[in-house]
């Protein structure tokens, strides 16, 4: 939670968080924070304040009044720091690959190594907690952050649901666990309006995606498909179209079947 990024590594030599920004398609990303750049302490108490801030400043806060005192807090900002908080309290630190946040304009995702311990339904419902690491739990709670009782994940579903905005996504992947969780900032388009808007410069945001598809399996060396609709905020279909031209392509090779499929650059 606290100490230095040097110290950490010590006892946990696969930790790394890693924030980013994507607010240009032609870009990798267009700002990014990690654990390892030496500048700051890397640790987990530095990292959520300053990924919290950035992520707050994409949601529109109405103008409300306390008193004299103006409200800037919304039930928008609330989940967003339950999201962040429970994706650093749950991640498994001697997992592979490191904790990632995304930032799109549109879209927030939070990745964490390691697998959900408890099933997605239960997650979602709430009531029901079986947390990794208790101490984290403890240490955000102090700070008035994060939910003991394992309702965090259902408050975060109900406010998405209060605003008409697209349902949250909760992914598992395995080998290596990893668990997503994919926030949309917006309401849910139709799929006329969604085809429609894809056509205008399909062909430069299709090489942008397909781009970003080799960067990041330069980077990890296998992805599923799950993953990359995350990272892409397309839908898993769209994933398979780029996928489909990169094989054609002779660039990335896919391994296994149905769900256990992945995805490598082609060496």
């Amino acid at each position: 939670m606290f100490g230095f990024e040097y110290e950490i590594v010590k006892e946990f030599p696969n930790y790394f968080l890693d924030y980013q920004e994507h607010d240009d398609e032609s870009t990798r990303w267009t700002d990014r924070v990690i654990s390892s750049s030496g500048d700051w302490s890397g640790n987990i108490f530095d990292f959520y304040y300053r990924v919290y801030n950035r992520v707050a400043q994409e949601v529109r806060t109405p103008f409300k009044l306390l008193g004299d005192t103006r409200i800037d807090d919304t039930p928008v900002h609330e989940a967003l720091r339950e999201a962040l908080a429970n994706s650093l309290i749950h991640a498994n630190y001697y997992g592979r690959r490191g904790l990632v946040v995304h930032r799109y304009p549109n879209q927030i995702t939070f990745a964490n190594p390691g697998g959900l311990r408890i099933s997605i339904e239960d997650a979602v419902l709430g009531g029901l907690s079986d947390p990794r690491n208790v101490t984290l739990i403890k240490l955000f709670n102090l700070i008035d952050i994060g939910e003991r009782a394992g309702s965090g994940l259902a408050n975060i579903y109900a406010v998405w649901r209060s605003l008409k905005w697209s349902e949250p996504v909760l992914l598992e992947q395995f080998n290596p666990d990893r668990t997503v969780l994919s926030l949309a900032l917006s309401q849910q388009r139709s799929d006329k309006v969604a085809i429609k808007s894809c056509d205008n410069g399909r062909g430069t945001v299709s090489d942008a995606k397909k781009r970003e598809i080799v960067d990041y399996l330069r980077e990890y060396g296998v992805c599923t498909s799950g993953e990359l609709a995350v990272l892409l905020g397309v839908t898993p279909a769209r994933v398979r179209v780029l996928i489909a031209e990169l094989a054609a392509g002779g660039l990335v090779v896919a391994e296994g079947a149905n769900r256990n499929r992945t995805y490598r650059l082609k060496m």
